[in-house]
């Protein structure tokens, strides 16, 4: 069983199997300012490990001694705290709230509903777990069988009775290209919430020299773009401005379902892409996935207002907000 850390159902999962016990805590409303938004886990072990954060600090040990008394009993329940001001000060509030947490100890989950949670996430599927904290029913429910605006937002929270805990896959982002704009680019990326992967075949521009601790793949674009395998969770930029090593990637992006494609150029430029894009095949409704020029039109000039325009125009594309793309 996997022991990622972000994967906080799994370790509760694994806990369970082997034995030790486990519960899992849910943030499911909260009021004022809270430390941790709707949806944040932790899991706890009948040995007393966590896994995770409900509140950042504040109110973790009254959840603990609940998640025992859980273990014990067998039943969930529903617990609100309130944060004082001097409590969020300490995990960087401004004042403090309400947070209402749900508690729930695997063994009334159903081992099998839980497991194919865990399976979904893993397969990098979008899933909900849906509870009726009155009947305390449990069900798992996909995009296409309800809740699509709570799965386009990422945003868990409740219908009537229920708690719907949106199981999105983790965001990711494939920058083709290892030029100065990738090198704020990926920090944004990751503050923005994203995986983000450099592909550039030119090991002196990827190197780990110019960009510490990133993924770096030296592999042909549309090789790497193969591998990288993208999906609905994905957006894909390329900026190298070479045809020769964006071209490849492009092609392999628009025979993918990646939400997002953005290729840095001038109108000109772009002009010239489409009509090689049109050359090999790809047709007018292909293309325009394309956005092009790169990035909402906010007159950046350095590489990072240019990547600040990027982020935000992959942010728009997500969440499918109003505004005015370039």
């Amino acid at each position: 069983m996997t022991t990622d850390p972000d994967n906080i159902p799994a370790i509760a999962l694994a806990w369970h199997r082997d034995g030790t016990g486990a519960a899992l805590a849910t943030v499911i409303e909260t009021w004022g300012s809270a430390p941790r938004p709707v949806g944040s886990q932790l899991a706890i072990s009948g040995a007393g490990d966590l896994m995770g954060s409900v509140s950042g600090g504040c109110v973790e040990g009254a959840v603990v001694v609940e998640a025992v008394d859980a273990l014990d009993d067998g039943q969930p329940r529903l617990l609100e705290f309130g944060v004082s001001d001097d409590e969020a000060f300490a995990v960087g509030l401004a004042c403090g709230g309400t947070i209402r947490i749900m508690v729930e100890p695997v063994s009334a989950m159903s081992e099998a509903l839980l497991s194919d949670l865990v399976d979904a996430r893993a397969a990098r599927q979008a899933v909900a777990y849906v509870v009726d904290t009155e009947q305390w029913t449990r069900r798992l429910v996909r995009p296409d069988e309800g809740f699509g605006d709570r799965f386009l937002s990422d945003k868990s929270g409740f219908e009537g009775a229920e708690f719907v805990g949106v199981h999105n896959p983790p965001l990711r982002l494939a920058i083709v290209g290892a030029v100065h704009i990738a090198q704020p680019l990926v920090s944004m990326a990751r503050l923005a919430g994203f995986d983000p992967v450099l592909i550039d075949p030119r090991g002196a521009f990827a190197s780990e020299k110019r960009f510490p601790g990133e993924v770096l793949v030296h592999d042909w674009p549309d090789e790497a773009i193969r591998d990288f395998a993208p999906d609905h969770r994905c957006a894909i930029v390329t900026l190298s401005h070479d045809p020769k090593i964006d071209d490849p990637a492009i092609h392999e992006a628009l025979a993918s379902e990646c939400f997002y494609l953005g290729c840095l150029g001038s109108t000109r430029t772009h002009a010239k892409r489409v009509t090689r894009l049109k050359e090999v095949g790809f047709s007018e409704d292909q293309i325009a996935r394309i956005h092009a020029p790169v990035g909402l039109d906010i007159g950046a000039k350095s590489p990072a207002e240019i990547a600040v325009s990027i982020i935000a125009q992959i942010t728009l594309r997500l969440r499918g907000a109003k505004g005015r793309p370039s």
